[in-house]
């Protein structure tokens, strides 16, 4: 097998493993966990898991004064986008959810713009039109149907939460620092929000069941550690663009896990407005205007020196 080959199917990898979300906590919701104590365990239980990269990987843990607030305003962050995101699987397919917060990219290119004055292409602006008409047509389903706005909300702000730390991690204030220090300290600054919240309720839900305590292990170490490692090593045979683009590959992973194993069901309006939104998405990434800040943020585990800057 060749080097370009191992890379495709290591980002296919990395986007399959990434799109499991959905296969590991909604089983437990079914199990009578909620949102915050799902995503309590799952940093608590990367947050080992991160530490080991950077220990044998050679990493340091040590952080400037000045890099300590941009952290904790980037784990807040990172944690209210995955509270938005697991709440939304309450009010809608989870499938629909994840293709939705798909547009996540769009929204990086708007904040640029509105924020940095990048400009905006036609070509940029008419994927955005097509991004709309897509979670148009998902959010008025066949037979006059809807999707809960409540749920559309939620996912919509895990999307913009999404956008805005992409944005913020790529900012000069850590941009010199290694990516996995800053996933390291951006998990912990983020547990601290579930902790926060939980106490406020006065109660931790736990597992039924011994073996759905699996569940919680897997949600830390496929859509984070294997599909974040899988990722840089994809961006290593086959460049940026291309994994970034086969990042598509993330909301079709969970539609196809909401329709094998938890019976949701897709109209052809919703296919088709998956289409627009997957279209959409692709071509904003291909176009190089955003490729860079996503690739800094899907880069967890470099194996560049630590002063290495992409």
């Amino acid at each position: 097998m060749s080097e370009k080959t191992k890379g495709y199917l290591l980002a296919v990898i990395a986007a399959a493993t990434y799109g499991m979300n959905p296969l590991f906590a909604l089983p437990l919701y079914q199990d009578g966990m909620n949102p915050d104590s799902v995503l309590f365990f799952r940093y608590l239980f990367a947050i080992p898991l991160v530490a080991a990269m950077i220990k044998g990987r050679g990493r340091s843990f040590k952080v400037r004064r000045a890099e300590i607030l941009p952290l904790a305003i980037l784990g807040i962050m990172m944690a209210v986008s995955s509270l938005t995101l697991f709440q939304s699987y309450n009010y809608m397919d989870a499938g629909i959810a994840s293709t939705i917060l798909f547009v996540y990219p769009i929204l990086v290119a708007l904040i640029m713009a509105l924020v940095y004055r990048e400009k905006i292409t036609i070509q940029t602006a008419l994927c955005i039109l097509m991004a709309l008409g897509g979670i148009g047509m998902l959010y008025q389903g066949g037979e006059g149907a809807t999707l809960s706005l409540t749920g559309t909300l939620l996912v919509l702000a895990s999307s913009l939460s999404y956008a805005i730390y992409i944005v913020g991690v790529n900012r000069p204030a850590l941009k010199e620092m290694a990516t996995l220090t800053v996933t390291f300290y951006v998990l912990l600054f983020g547990v601290l929000l579930f902790i926060a919240r939980l106490y406020l309720d006065g109660e931790v839900s736990l597992p039924g069941k011994w073996y759905l305590w699996g569940n919680l292990l897997a949600l830390a170490v496929f859509p984070t550690a294997i599909s974040f490692l899988c990722t840089t090593s994809a961006i290593q045979r086959i460049g940026s663009t291309p994994t970034a683009i086969l990042g598509a590959l993330e909301p079709v992973t969970a539609i196809f896990f909401g329709i094998t194993v938890f019976g949701e069901r897709l109209t052809a309006r919703d296919c088709l407005g998956i289409l627009l939104i997957l279209i959409a998405v692709t071509l904003v990434i291909a176009g190089g205007s955003i490729t860079a800040p996503l690739v800094r943020f899907r880069k967890m585990f470099p194996r560049l020196p630590l002063r290495h800057r992409k």
